[in-house]
């Protein structure tokens, strides 16, 4: 990286004046913290007392037989503390607020894995805990909006815009310019202005470390491709940092297809041609933008991968052919997201559901010799709502409108 904060030409610091010496403050406490071996170690016990850490790699032997062609072995994020990746970058932000000795941390979400990680964090370290989160979303994943609650957290429903992850981003940045002293934001992605991209990146890269020495042991050698879905990018960017340095293995993000790029109505930025260089949310990446450099409106079956942009580290590499991007269509995932469930017992989110239906339609052209890897995000029980009414489950209903008569009494 030539320029601090820059991959190539994407990513950089756009940050309002009023916000400069606060991140003049976190750039000098996140060096401090990565030159210092400690502070890795105490990150490292941490997730391996607090979380789950190493998570395990499971080989999906009824799916490799079933599709036949490659080995399919899933990284199973999923059995982290709070269900998904997202720990892994908010426990060590968390240690790293310690040493700034704030008290109040700040945090958007989607999907709302990354609110219940956020709440749970704060509620360890003792931090007051505030998270954003679009109107739209908080209806999708009110089980994460139940947990953050109850865990001590404020969940803010965003009703700007489209009431989705890009407008609860916007709602943090508005909240830390009022309360810069004692507040920081915990980003829950590779996004934003540097050094967010390179923090989480960091504290993320323990799922490509782990996956690496996993395969090797199981496989005998590397795959011959690893699958990561890509919202934000974080769970990518996490496996992906494991094989950057050996071509042989293919990296494939997956993006949200929604209901198809020609419908207009999806979360594809560089897996369409409906995306183009911009600055928003102070960073430099590729957005769903108009002509004139507004955003779009943006969909997916999945909240957390409804997003107009995408990491300026993962558009760095996808320039540089280093990762081949796809979309899979809600479809495509529904199917998927089944096929799993019925043949591993294994239920993935509907984020990381995308990854796996295209490691599906993939698997069969390469060798039984041949294994890869698919990153599993996170777990599916917190997408029951979108799942059940995709499946138009008539006990589900039955249920749901028993409860709601049961309340309404």
């Amino acid at each position: 990286m030539a320029t601090p904060g820059y991959y190539g030409k994407w990513g950089g610091a756009f940050i309002p004046e009023v916000l400069f010496e606060t991140f003049k403050e976190l750039n000098i406490a996140f060096a401090a913290a990565k030159a210092d071996p400690s502070f890795w170690q105490e990150y490292l016990d941490l997730m391996s007392t607090y979380s789950c850490r190493p998570t395990p790699l499971t080989y999906a032997e009824n799916i490799s037989k079933h599709l036949g062609g490659a080995q399919i072995y899933i990284k199973r994020e999923d059995l982290n503390h709070t269900g998904a990746h997202k720990a892994n970058n908010v426990m060590g932000q968390g240690l790293l607020v310690k040493r700034m000795g704030k008290k109040r941390v700040i945090a958007e979400t989607g999907a709302g894995q990354h609110g219940v990680a956020t709440a749970t964090m704060a509620a360890k370290f003792g931090f007051d805990c505030t998270i954003y989160m679009g109107e739209e979303d908080v209806m999708r994943q009110r089980p994460n909006v139940f947990w953050m609650e109850k865990l001590g957290a404020t969940v803010i429903p965003v009703t700007s815009g489209t009431k989705t992850l890009k407008d609860a981003i916007n709602e943090a940045f508005r909240d830390w310019v009022t309360d810069m002293e004692d507040t920081h934001y915990v980003m829950g992605t590779v996004c934003g202005p540097h050094p967010f991209p390179e923090m989480v990146a960091w504290f993320q890269s323990i799922v490509g470390t782990e996956a690496v020495e996993q395969i090797s042991k199981f496989a005998g050698k590397l795959p011959k491709r690893v699958y990561a879905c890509v919202g934000g990018g974080s769970n990518a960017i996490g496996i992906f940092q494991g094989f950057l340095d050996t071509p042989e293995v293919e990296l494939v993000g997956v993006e949200a297809g929604g209901l198809g790029l020609d419908s207009g109505q999806h979360a594809a930025r560089l897996s369409s041609k409906d995306s183009s260089p911009g600055v928003a949310q102070g960073y430099h990446t590729m957005f769903l933008q108009n002509d004139d450099g507004q955003m779009n409106d943006t969909y997916s079956v999945s909240a957390g991968l409804d997003y107009v942009g995408v990491s300026p580290i993962l558009t760095d590499l996808w320039e540089q052919g280093k990762v081949r991007f796809e979309a899979a269509t809600d479809s495509e995932v529904m199917a998927a997201l089944d096929m799993t469930m019925k043949m591993e017992g294994i239920i993935p989110a509907l984020e990381s559901s995308h990854a796996f239906a295209q490691a599906y339609k993939e698997a069969g052209e390469l060798s039984p010799d041949d294994a890869i890897i698919i990153n599993m995000s996170g777990r599916g029980d917190k997408d029951i709502f979108t799942v059940a009414h995709a499946y138009d489950d008539p006990s589900w209903k039955e249920f749901i409108i028993k409860k709601g008569a049961e309340y309404a009494a």
